[in-house]
């Protein structure tokens, strides 16, 4: 898939002035994309690199993107999926620190900052952080459900912008999805995102369990640090590939284990996590489920 891609890299920015390398996979999803790319020019207290990667661009996202002289980017003429164009991102970025977007988010004013806050104050590179998220309809106990707008044309920005301070929700375990952000050194270390779950459905939660095993144990999602996100407007168009049994096999268990009893996700924040004590009868349950998954694949 990749090999007949015809893989482009363009380097535009200065090294050394920017903080965080913020990493953007886009797929012919031009409208999302500008509006992600100039809520990080407007609404970010620091300056960022900012990287894309263009999976196809047909629908002018590539002339776009090449305009742009804040944007490094990287480009593939098929869609190369989530994994591998985030992975080729990584090898523009120029800072040591990686943020991970979707481009069908809006990041909120101070984003930034408080990501940058949390960092200097954990003095340490083995965390893993996310922002929450602001959804019309809530994906999860982490994301706070309000309505802004369910597309581009709906968006109500000049709302969101009053508002998105205001809405309640405490800081909380088990940082998995974008926005996220994670050290150079570590991303590298678990060697970024794992292609076998290519174009991308659990390898989220599998980055986590990388993060996991190389011995990460603060899993953060910041209230403060917020993002509107419409909705996974990418996801819904691709072949999903079958990552929940991709986890099961590559790691004995469900990825809803590794959430509920690794990574206490949504739970309010209380510190670093701690070595999960599993029950007989969950371990049987994923026993089960690693003989269902073995039957599967045989």
């Amino acid at each position: 898939m990749i090999a007949n891609a015809a893989i482009q890299s363009v380097h535009k920015t200065t090294p050394g002035e920017h903080v965080f390398s913020v990493i953007i996979p886009s797929w012919n999803n031009l409208p999302y994309l500008k509006l992600c790319v100039e809520s990080i020019r407007k609404n970010s207290t620091h300056k960022h690199q900012i990287i894309v990667h263009v999976n196809e661009g047909m629908d002018g996202t590539l002339e776009w993107i090449a305009a742009q002289p804040d944007i490094d980017y990287t480009h593939s003429n098929t869609n190369i999926g989530v994994c591998y164009a985030v992975n080729l991102s990584r090898t523009l970025a120029t800072t040591d620190y990686i943020a991970y977007v979707n481009d069908d988010m809006y990041l909120c004013p101070g984003w930034d900052e408080i990501f940058l806050q949390e960092i200097q104050q954990i003095g340490h590179p083995y965390f893993f952080l996310s922002a929450t998220a602001i959804e019309p309809i809530a994906s999860s106990i982490c994301a706070i459900e309000k309505d802004y707008g369910k597309d581009v044309d709906s968006f109500d920005e000049a709302l969101l912008l009053k508002e998105f301070n205001s809405l309640p929700k405490n800081d909380w375990a088990g940082a998995t999805w974008p926005p996220n952000i994670v050290h150079k050194d570590i991303w590298d270390l678990v060697g970024g995102y794992s292609i076998e779950f290519s174009p991308g459905m659990y390898s989220d939660p599998d980055f986590s369990m990388k993060l996991w095993k190389a011995g990460v144990r603060l899993f953060k999602g910041l209230s403060k640090s917020r993002t509107y996100h419409f909705g996974s407007k990418s996801v819904k168009r691709i072949v999903k590939n079958a990552g929940y049994y991709t986890f099961i096999a590559k790691w004995g268990f469900t990825s809803s284990t590794l959430t509920k009893y690794y990574l206490h996700r949504g739970k309010d924040y209380t510190g670093p996590l701690t070595e999960p004590q599993l029950s007989a009868s969950l371990k049987l349950k994923n026993f089960m489920k690693r003989l269902n998954c073995a039957l599967k694949n045989s």
